[in-house]
């Protein structure tokens, strides 16, 4: 294992990371977009009533979000604590990729992007689709809505506006009114 890992977080490994980092760094990654692209079994919905949850989808575009850096110590036991909560129905593979940190260097992270060959991948559904599902739905960690705004709202803590969280966090609250 190497003296430092980087893992690339961007949805609720922003605001909730679960595992002991040092630094965090603003990070950009190119060729996959954040999309609530996921329908969640697990977490943020059932099987017999799914929710959505953020992916990395391929795409022409980037996503910003958060590089944290790991002591290569407990590096194994970040990627094991990582690979048990994300890979949970395999509907993420787990990849390095090249993320961009804030001020220029270039490092290797982990993620996790969509399969979207897997049952659970749901790409292009309208925003207002997504709103109406994530408005209803609530799974082991709780209402799908807390995860969405739970992330709009630490994305926009660190400057980093996402227009379509924006809309569908406005969306589901009028939902929910």
């Amino acid at each position: 294992m190497p003296d430092k890992i980087w893992i690339f977080g961007y949805g609720s490994l922003i605001w909730n990371p679960g595992f002991a980092h040092g630094q965090t760094r603003i990070a950009r990654l190119e060729g996959y977009e954040r999309s609530f692209c996921m329908r969640s079994i697990h977490h943020r919905g059932t099987p017999a009533h799914p929710g959505l949850v953020l992916a990395l989808d391929a795409g022409t575009g980037g996503c910003e979000g958060l590089a944290f850096e790991v002591d290569g110590r407990i590096g194994e036991e970040t990627l094991e604590y990582l690979r048990a909560r994300e890979l949970i129905s395999a509907a993420y593979l787990e990849r390095t990729v090249p993320v961009v940190l804030q001020d220029g260097p270039v490092v290797q992270a982990v993620t996790y992007v969509i399969d979207r060959a897997h049952g659970q991948y749901c790409g292009g559904l309208p925003l207002e689709e997504q709103a109406q599902i994530i408005a209803q739905a609530k799974g082991g960690r709780g209402p799908n809505r807390d995860y969405l705004v739970n992330t709009a709202r630490h994305l926009a803590d660190l400057g980093l506006r996402d227009p379509d969280l924006d809309w569908l966090s406005a969306r589901v609250e009028e939902l929910c009114a």
